[in-house]
């Protein structure tokens, strides 16, 4: 069965959240490209995005969130992560924070890893879906080693029998991926550069970022690195 399209308008999110809240997997507009999210609670739902993409579960994935008030219910907050969400959320910037012992996470999510990494998009439809049914692990909408879809027919091309609904918003914004930031060291470490430069994070925690475990890792293309500690999307 081939996934539905729906405008993305107040009628088209309502679907959304049915279809996620129902354990539905949803493609959805972001500040850079489409991705596919499924409500964090549901059962295999994680695994599922995995299988949609037809991508091995080497790497985690991250959360997009509602606002910054979302991120300490599921990661540990230090001031770092805090002073920086302050600053760039929403927008650019991914936090890699530790994950709270006290709330357990499918280990598909973080690749087993103990940590995790969360972003508040600059996009209203995320956030709002957020809103609604909590934290969402959310992966670019396209087939492993296949290009970004960059609107809903080329999602439905690529996973339209994998997935349940399009959110229709048009062509992709696209743009830089999210700069990625280490906070669960002191100092942070950056693993990525992308929408917002090393010296605006740097003016904001008044000290140099450590330098990422290998240089190679640190580059301005839309994939990101594999990071020891969490894969993220953009």
């Amino acid at each position: 069965m081939t996934a539905t399209v729906v405008r993305d308008d107040d009628a088209g999110l309502a679907e959304a959240v049915a279809v996620l809240r129902a354990g539905g997997i949803v493609a959805l507009p972001t500040d850079t490209v489409y991705g596919i999210a499924v409500a964090l609670a549901t059962p295999g739902g994680v695994e599922r995005l995995f299988g949609a993409k037809r991508r091995p579960p080497d790497k985690g994935i991250m959360l997009l969130l509602a606002d910054a008030s979302q991120a300490p219910t599921i990661g540990q907050w230090p001031g770092s992560a805090a002073a920086l969400a302050g600053a760039f959320w929403p927008g650019g910037l991914t936090l890699i924070v530790p994950q709270r012992a006290d709330v357990p996470l499918p280990a598909a999510l973080t690749a087993g890893s103990a940590t995790i990494g969360l972003r508040v998009p600059d996009h209203a439809t995320p956030r709002a879906l957020a809103a609604a049914v909590g934290p969402l692990p959310t992966t670019s909408a396209n087939v492993s080693g296949q290009p970004e879809a960059g609107d809903a027919g080329a999602i439905v091309e690529q996973l339209g029998v994998s997935i349940d609904l399009v959110l229709d918003g048009g062509h992709a914004h696209g743009g830089p991926a999210s700069t990625v930031i280490d906070c669960t060291v002191a100092p942070p470490r950056i693993l990525r550069i992308g929408a917002v430069s090393v010296e605006a994070v740097e003016a904001v925690l008044g000290e140099r970022l450590a330098g990422p475990a290998d240089p190679a890792d640190v580059d301005g293309k839309d994939r990101p690195p594999a990071p020891s500690s969490s894969g993220v999307g953009r």
